[in-house]
């Protein structure tokens, strides 16, 4: 039996009892956003890493899940792809604390529906899966959508920094500069 045949047996005839996969590693974010969607009425299952959820996936066949970038192990995008290849039909929405531009289209090209960047609610999640990949559709011959060099270094900065687990020292190595040059660029805002 395919995953959509056993997700479609376990749905009950109300649109809210949608099965969602919750996934984030952060422990109290998780229980309170699982806290939320279930007084709506959703079904939700919840992980806190990459193996978790694919096994959770395997598990209770969710129609939607919403998957954290950044986690211990392998990352949100690893499982983006992981949920598509078990169901094709799945909605994946991608929320990060640390999210760029380049790190959305990635997203998106993986078969997410939509990039949010956290802190997100119920509410800001829900419209979200409503509006699909409109919000976050970029058309890459147009001038303006590309980010100006500063914004580009900002992204590059946080994407080598995500990749090191949050280890400033390590990010400073791999980028070529120094420990307290990278500390003074992220306390920086994020340039426009």
């Amino acid at each position: 039996m395919s995953t959509t045949e056993m997700r479609d047996m376990t749905e009950t005839s109300s649109d809210k009892q949608v099965a969602i996969l919750l996934v984030d590693d952060d422990r109290p974010f998780r229980e309170r956003l699982a806290q939320a969607f279930v007084h709506r009425g959703f079904v939700v299952e919840t992980a806190a890493d990459y193996d978790e959820a694919v096994e959770r996936a395997q598990m209770c066949c969710p129609r939607r899940a919403i998957v954290d970038l950044r986690m211990p192990g392998r990352s949100g995008l690893e499982l983006v792809r992981a949920l598509i290849e078990l169901d094709s039909e799945i909605e994946v929405l991608v929320l990060s604390g640390y999210g760029s531009i380049s790190t959305a289209v990635d997203a998106i090209r993986l078969g997410a529906i939509n990039f949010l960047p956290k802190p997100a609610d119920v509410d800001d999640i829900l419209t979200a899966f409503d509006r699909g990949t409109t919000e976050v559709a970029i058309d890459e011959e147009d001038p303006t959508s590309v980010p100006s060099l500063a914004r580009a270094e900002w992204e590059h900065i946080n994407r080598v920094l995500a990749e090191c687990d949050g280890n400033v020292s390590l990010a400073a190595r791999r980028l070529g500069i120094h420990r307290r040059s990278l500390q003074r660029k992220l306390q920086k805002p994020a340039p426009e």
